[in-house]
């Protein structure tokens, strides 16, 4: 069991998905900072300032805070201004991967293309029949 283990592990796609998802998690730092330190605070000023995530409707008469964190510990409130804010990372979130996916893709692409170029390409079959022929004729 122990042997099965080690080849199992020693697979490459084990070892590609461990190395994406260490990946992943880093850029999800990285997106999380962009969203929550350059994007969200952008978004806030052409809003006038407001900061969607202490936007909340209190459902008890007990919860007089005005800030989420505080309301939160004197009764049950709806965060809709959180998800929000999620919605927000979510988008951003998708349209940077979206451009990511999209530049890998045309660099593929320009590689394939550059490949391709530098193959000699094949002569047509009727210009092999042909040569077939000739090369019979001299024999």
């Amino acid at each position: 069991m122990l042997t099965e283990f080690k080849e199992f592990i020693a697979k490459g796609n084990v070892m590609d998905l461990a190395v994406g998802v260490i990946i992943g998690g880093a850029f999800a730092l990285i997106t999380a900072s962009l969203v929550g330190d350059i994007i969200m605070p952008i978004v806030g000023a052409i809003f006038g300032g407001l900061d969607f995530s202490n936007y909340f409707l209190p459902l008890s008469d007990t919860v007089t805070a005005t800030s989420l964190e505080a309301a939160k510990e004197q009764g049950a409130v709806l965060a809709y201004g959180s998800f929000i804010t999620v919605i927000i990372n979510f988008i951003i979130i998708a349209f940077i991967i979206f451009m990511l996916v999209r530049y890998v893709n045309r660099v593929k692409a320009s590689m394939e293309e550059a490949e391709e170029e530098a193959a000699p390409a094949a002569p047509a079959a009727d210009i092999v029949l042909l040569t077939e022929i000739r090369d019979a004729l001299r024999k």
